[in-house]
């Protein structure tokens, strides 16, 4: 429980606001790997359709992001919440 309050404090949301907000993310990228999916096989169809939708959530993310964010040497990756994408992503 200390770590679910942790978080929730961290992010300054109620547990049923982090719960929408995480529902939210995990919708829009099960529809950007269904478009992945259909691409792989027809490659002319939802040509940006993931990329739009991994921007879009990169910048939702980036407006939740707490006023104090954790120095880059402590996040996975190297990169903040809010930071571009192609700045310090390995993807």
């Amino acid at each position: 429980m200390k770590r679910l309050r942790a978080h929730l404090d961290e992010v300054g949301e109620t547990y049923t606001e982090h719960m929408g907000h995480a529902a939210g993310f995990s919708w829009l990228l099960l529809g950007a790997a269904c478009a992945c999916a259909v691409h792989a096989v027809a490659p002319f169809l939802f040509v940006h359709t993931a990329s739009d939708r991994v921007a879009r959530l990169q910048a939702r993310m980036a407006r939740r992001a707490p006023q104090s964010a954790a120095p880059r040497d402590s996040v996975p990756g190297g990169a903040r919440a809010g930071e571009p994408l192609g700045q310090h992503s390995a993807l």
